[in-house]
């Protein structure tokens, strides 16, 4: 199911940022600021072993740092291009396989409140809505799924 998922390489950086970009652009003018995921560090990211791609060009894009006790899905993103042809879906479950190769009990993750259509995605795929917590600038709804 995921075996065309792999870490991205240093090569990889600028498609990694240019589908992040394309990805969480809309929702600038919605949310009154730049995505966290459109300012991350991807060179450092992906030199740490913390980005994996599926495609061929790069057409999706996950973000997943271990953690005590979690993996922590740091950003998800799928060029605008793919939208609705599953590869959001088999970045999702990559991640539950991957925090279980891994040793860990679960997945936490964080959506902007504006971004509805993440809240409706991830309520679909298992996940529970733990908090929302307004930190700054940026209001957000954090979630966990526990993987058994």
């Amino acid at each position: 199911m995921t075996d065309d998922i792999r870490p991205a390489a240093a090569d990889d950086v600028p498609a990694v940022k240019a589908v992040t970009d394309a990805a969480y652009h809309h929702y600038i003018e919605r949310i009154g600021v730049v995505p966290v995921p459109m300012e991350a560090d991807h060179v450092a990211n992906v030199a740490a072993g913390r980005v994996f791609v599926i495609g061929d060009p790069v057409r999706g894009v996950i973000v997943l740092v271990p953690e005590a006790g979690h993996l922590y899905l740091d950003s998800i993103a799928v060029h605008p291009d793919a939208w609705g042809t599953g590869l959001g879906r088999r970045l999702l479950g990559f991640a539950e396989e991957y925090a279980r190769e891994l040793g860990l009990p679960e997945i936490q993750l964080c959506t902007n409140a504006k971004m509805w259509e993440n809240q409706k995605l991830y309520a679909r795929y298992g996940y529970e809505l733990v908090e929302r917590r307004v930190d700054g600038q940026y209001d957000r709804f954090h979630y966990r799924k526990a993987l058994t």
